[in-house]
């Protein structure tokens, strides 16, 4: 293999990870089904109770998705019947002994991953990175979600976007220095908090804080550092802008720190224009509004 080579760097990694997750047997962690039927009793238990969107989440064409479900099916595993609002639709959901099997694969899941990551002399290290990977590979399943300010979503966001200012201002960073909006005030209609999940894992934030008739302040805006480049801060700031608008809001107004030089030039490039000081937050240095259009 050519070290520097980028394909062939990319097919070792993935004939690892093929052999370590054990795709090519027929038994998946010695249940008696190989990897697919696995994965579809996985995502049926977590919710997925559409077959459309079971089949668009698992990326598989009509035939081998139906083939899976008749397995399942055929083992008394899952149940389908039809929408009680759409006949057409089918809806899918776990019998008790799917159940049974939905938290057997789960234990020993969940016992395989601590194996593999107690082998590694920096497992922080070896997370961040299978982060990294996971987020690419399927950023193409990025949504956001409006949730309440003091959700586990929402808190579990602000400490990470609170956790890395204090590493990047100069003295740190402590909330109760800060402008920071009562939760109440990004709950409809008086604002909002979004958050970008992809597979149920929270990425990145931003809130809106309306202060006036037709302004509004955009605050905590965050990306999560294993999921920067996806495009995910703009997906945010389209999303809150959209959001302004249903409001009646005209013009958007927010700050930021010298030290976070990646979103100044962000909010530059993105048409925002720097104004006087608005507020007399100590780690705002730079302010900005946008006008939005009708």
């Amino acid at each position: 293999m050519k070290l520097e080579d980028p394909a062939a760097r990319f097919r070792r990694f993935a004939r690892a990870v093929t052999s370590e997750v054990g795709a090519l047997n027929s038994s998946f962690l010695g249940r008696g089904r190989p990897l697919g039927a696995a994965r579809m009793l996985n995502a049926i238990g977590r919710g997925r109770s559409d077959l459309a969107d079971l089949r668009s989440y698992l990326g598989l064409d009509s035939g081998l998705a139906s083939r899976l479900l008749r397995e399942l099916e055929g083992e008394g595993l899952v149940a389908t019947r039809p929408d009680a609002a759409d006949g057409r639709r089918r809806v899918i959901r776990l019998t008790e002994a799917g159940c049974r099997e939905f938290d057997a694969y789960e234990r020993l899941s969940n016992s395989r991953a601590e194996v593999v990551l107690a082998r590694s002399p920096n497992a922080p290290a070896l997370l961040a990175a299978m982060d990294l990977v996971a987020n690419t590979l399927a950023s193409d399943r990025l949504c956001i979600d409006e949730v309440h300010p003091q959700s586990s979503e929402a808190l579990y966001c602000l400490r990470e976007y609170y956790a890395e200012l204090d590493r990047r201002f100069e003295g740190g960073f402590e909330v109760a220095r800060s402008r920071d909006p009562d939760s109440g005030d990004m709950v409809a209609p008086r604002g909002t908090f979004l958050v970008a999940m992809i597979d149920d894992l929270p990425l990145g934030c931003v809130g809106l804080k309306r202060t006036g008739e037709s302004c509004a302040e955009v605050k905590r805006l965050w990306v999560s550092g294993s999921a920067r480049g996806l495009g995910i801060a703009r997906e945010l700031m389209v999303s809150v802008e959209e959001a302004a608008l249903s409001f009646g809001v005209r013009k958007l107004v927010l700050d930021t720190n010298r030290a976070l030089e990646e979103a100044l030039a962000m909010y530059r490039a993105w048409g925002w224009r720097e104004i006087a000081r608005f507020n007399d937050d100590p780690y705002a240095d730079f302010f900005f509004e946008k006008m939005l259009a009708g």
